[in-house]
Order: C-alpha cells, then sequence, then structure tokens
C-alpha cells in the first residue's frame, strides 16, 4: 500500500509542472506575440536504493525552448503596430537591463519619447541603444524594419525620413528559450546573450498584430485530462487505503 500511494503521490506532484505550463497558456490566450514552449512529458526513472531493480518512479522532463511558429495575423491598421514574419524576433531592453527578445508588436512611445512595447520594454535600435522619437513626428515603418517619421510642420510636401532601424534577428537556427519575465533568451545561454541572425528572411508585417499561439480548444481538452489524472491518482491512493484496512482487519483476533 505504502509504494502504491507513493507512486500515485508522487506522479501528482510531477505532473504540476504540466500543470503551471497549460495554466499560464490559458492566461495568455489573448496576449500579443505570446509564444508557447514544448510541452513536459511524464517518463518512468529507476529508482535508485534498495529494493527490486523493477521500481519506476515518475518523473517529469520539462523543454523551455521556446515554438516560434506563426500566430493568427491581425490587421489593426496603427503606425505603430508590427507584426514578426518567419521566426524573427525584436530585440527589447529587459527590466534589469538585459538584452532580451520579444514577438510583441504593440509597439508605443513613452512619456519620455522613447520607442517601447505594450509590456513597457524599450525597443533596441541596430546599434543596440534606445530609440528616440522626435516629438510631433508622425511615424510609420516599413518591412525592412526602418522607423520612418513625417514633420507635419514642414512647409510644401512632407519627406519620410529614417530616424531608426529596429534590432531584428532571424532565431531558425538558433534556440531560444523563455525567461521569468516572459521575454525570450538564448537556450542554454546566460542571460542577456545576443546572437547572430540566421539565414532565413527577416522582415514586418506594418499596422498588424500577431496574435498568441496558444489554441484555446486544445488548451482546454488538455486541461480536463489532466483535471482527470488527478482525480485518478486520488483515487488509487484511496482504494489502496481500503486494502490495506481491509486486510489489516483480517489480522484482528476474533
Amino acid at each position: 500500500m505504502d509504494r502504491l500511494a507513493f507512486n500515485a503521490m508522487a506522479a501528482i506532484n510531477e505532473e504540476r509542472i504540466g500543470r503551471h505550463q497549460l495554466s499560464n497558456d490559458i492566461a495568455n490566450v489573448s496576449t500579443v506575440g505570446f509564444k508557447r514552449t514544448f510541452e513536459v512529458t511524464l517518463q518512468p526513472h529507476q529508482a535508485v536504493g534498495e529494493g527490486f531493480d523493477s521500481r519506476l518512479q515518475p518523473r517529469m522532463y520539462a523543454n523551455d525552448q521556446i515554438i516560434l511558429d506563426p500566430g493568427p495575423l491581425m490587421v489593426t491598421g496603427r503606425d505603430l503596430d508590427v507584426a514578426m514574419n518567419h521566426k524573427t524576433v525584436l530585440g527589447v531592453t529587459a527590466s534589469n537591463g538585459e538584452l532580451a527578445f520579444t514577438r510583441r508588436g504593440d509597439l508605443k512611445v513613452n512619456s519620455n519619447g522613447v520607442l517601447e512595447t505594450g509590456s513597457g520594454h524599450i525597443v533596441r535600435s541596430q546599434d543596440g541603444g534606445p530609440i528616440t522619437v522626435p516629438q510631433g513626428f508622425k511615424l510609420s515603418f516599413g518591412s525592412d524594419g526602418n522607423l520612418y517619421a513625417i514633420d507635419p510642420a514642414q512647409p510644401g510636401v512632407p519627406q519620410q525620413q529614417v530616424i531608426a532601424q529596429l534590432l531584428l534577428k532571424d532565431a531558425s537556427d538558433t534556440a531560444l528559450a523563455k525567461r521569468e519575465d516572459g521575454l525570450f533568451k538564448v537556450d542554454g545561454k546566460p542571460p542577456g546573450t545576443d546572437f547572430a541572425s540566421g539565414t532565413g528572411p527577416v522582415s514586418l508585417t506594418p499596422q498588424a498584430l500577431e496574435g498568441s499561439s496558444v489554441n484555446p480548444m486544445a488548451s482546454m481538452v488538455k486541461l480536463i485530462e489532466q483535471s482527470r489524472s488527478f482525480e485518478h491518482q486520488v483515487r488509487i491512493i484511496k482504494e489502496s487505503k481500503s486494502n490495506d484496512e481491509s486486510g489489516a482487519s483480517m489480522m484482528k483476533v476474533g
């Protein structure tokens, strides 16, 4: 009974990582540019110590690598909205000052005139610094990542001027993992590590946003499966307790 209940309890504890990941995916169904990571798997692991060699315990293996498959494209018509095409990622500055990457393209200009994402992370230019926008200028993006500005007060026909280029990288040849703040980092490298752009194309779709890559229906089905698995493990613990009590009652002296 002890081994049976222990195995069931170990399975419940190990599956918590999958439950946390699934809960995070469901919470970000409507988050712009959100990317899922590879799913966790529950595998048998041989227990070390005294006992039979056939003793196996469940162990959860997680993979934090990001799946960069494109999400649904939403046309907004807003000049500061951009959607990264293919496996392009945007370089930003994390809250601790480190270099990080994201697929979130709902950009805005803060009160200091600096370009940032909708979550408040400063967007980096190709030279690695922040992008300062002239006050009162009309902004627009090109498909190559250039930021154009037009001075409405300019006499005659206003001319577009390139004021910066976004730090865009192709991550088709680089494995990215998720940071604690939701941004991306190079998998297996210290946070803030840069990487060379791959051979894939780097481009944007202006006036559009990329939706979350989470499938709500598939996530709900997985949530139901995990709930049933939890109930099944609890039922095993209860049944093993009942069997133990029945066996103990047979040993009582009449």
